[in-house]
């Protein structure tokens, strides 16, 4: 009832037809990034790419983050600021995640195919540049869009790196492009993550100073 009658009213949230436009827009990229999931999560195994692996995991973390953004798009600010800090964390573990993948596979010494790597880097680039182009109009919205945004971001990176690495990988035949690009895609995680955490807790801070001056 606070959230209803007591508390300012949220801020950053639009109009019904901005709130819309981003419900619609998340359906859309959390399709996307759902079905992509299944893809690379197949070919990653199948390649031994750590790479193939690590985007094959963000492309879960993404679809998880995409629908918690759509359970609270509309909410009060604490709630959407709340989702945005837990994602931001979320992106953080991925990032030490794949450092351990990479640990693993230079113990392991396994060799990827190039061509595997290749081929579905293709498919998830032009699956993440869709989805970079549905969340560009958002990108300057709060916390928990921008997250989203930055997820997407990070992932068209991630994949022209997985495609240097396929390139790499099958001119020197060694894993070490793939390694190599594994570690980008994590330090890429960690960089996201801190700035969304940093976005949520001040917008957290701002929410929590109007409560008290009311």
């Amino acid at each position: 009832m606070a959230d209803c009658c007591c508390s300012p009213p949220p801020l950053n949230l639009g109009p019904p037809k901005q709130t819309a436009a981003r419900r619609r827009a998340l359906w859309a990229v959390l399709a996307i990034n759902a079905a992509m999931f299944a893809v690379e999560v197949a070919a990653g195994v199948a390649a031994g790419s750590a790479s193939l692996q690590a985007d094959a995991l963000d492309f879960l973390g993404d679809a998880a983050n995409y629908g918690i953004s759509l359970l609270v798009v509309g909410m009060a600010l604490r709630y959407r600021a709340s989702a945005a800090l837990v994602k931001g964390a979320t992106m953080g573990v991925f990032g030490l995640w794949v450092i351990g993948t990479v640990i693993w596979h230079v113990w392991a010494g396994t060799l990827p195919n190039a061509l595997t790597m290749g081929a579905v880097g293709v498919t998830a680039l032009l699956a993440n540049v869709a989805s970079f182009g549905l969340l560009w109009a958002h990108r300057h919205g709060d916390a928990n869009m921008r997250s989203a945004w930055i997820c997407t971001r990070n992932d068209v990176l991630g994949n022209l790196a997985v495609l240097l690495a396929a390139a790499g990988v099958f001119g020197t035949g060694t894993g070490w492009p793939d390694l190599i690009v594994a570690v980008i895609m994590a330090l890429l995680a960690i960089q996201g993550a801190t700035v969304v955490v940093r976005h949520s807790l001040g917008e957290l801070r701002s929410g929590s100073l109007l409560q008290a001056s009311i």
